[in-house]
């Protein structure tokens, strides 16, 4: 009884720490991952610096070999105070004759500037579903918090790239959508790659077994 609860125990952490890893990620900015929530959205935060130097956000956009959509942003980039909102938008379309549902992942670089850049609202925080041959506006509100400038990392940071990845949905076999495409494509496309801590393929498949 003792060594089958570790075992469960044991598989049930493993499982987790996917999530879990992902989630440390978006709370600390490690890897890259944009900060999201975090109480960072305070009124008296979102003030612009005035004299501060502004930071050059560049958007970039890439889709899956098996996502039949057009995604683009809709502008090259935007010049930020830190402290001040800015509102961007992309544009994604469904080149195909059936209903689509995509997942967008992200990461922004150069990974010091992550801790500090937040985002309020973003397609990214569910699910996209296009009809077929539908074309919709994606629109995004960021901030970079005025921390950064006790950041002495940050000090001569001038441009920064926010990037984005769509990806076709698939179930998992919790029933969860996720991308559908291999994990490392995936963790490269969250800014994973290069981190050894990185969440395995194995680890997901060890979670789906202890499920079933």
């Amino acid at each position: 009884m003792y060594t089958s609860a570790v075992i469960v125990f044991g598989v049930g952490v493993t499982y987790a720490a996917v999530p879990l890893y992902r989630m440390f990620c978006a709370a600390t900015g490690f890897a890259g991952t944009p900060k999201v929530g975090m109480g960072k959205f305070e009124a008296d935060r979102l003030v612009p610096v005035e004299d501060a130097k502004r930071i050059k956000v560049h958007f970039n956009a890439d889709t899956s070999d098996a996502l039949p959509w057009s995604f683009t942003p809709q502008q090259k980039f935007v010049s930020v105070l830190p402290g001040e909102t800015s509102l961007a938008f992309y544009k994604a379309k469904n080149k195909s004759d059936k209903d689509i549902i995509g997942i967008a992942t992200y990461n922004v670089t150069p990974d010091r500037i992550a801790p500090y850049f937040a985002k309020v609202e973003c397609f990214c925080f569910e699910e996209q579903k296009l009809l077929a041959g539908e074309e919709v506006d994606m629109p995004l509100l960021f901030f970079i918090d005025r921390d950064v400038l006790d950041d002495p990392a940050c000090r001569n940071l001038d441009d920064i790239v926010l990037s984005y990845t769509f990806f076709r949905a698939r179930r998992n076999a919790q029933g969860h959508l996720e991308p559908d495409a291999p994990d490392d494509v995936v963790q490269a496309s969250q800014g994973f790659a290069d981190y050894e801590m990185a969440p395995k393929a194995e680890d997901r498949k060890k979670g789906d077994g202890a499920s079933q």
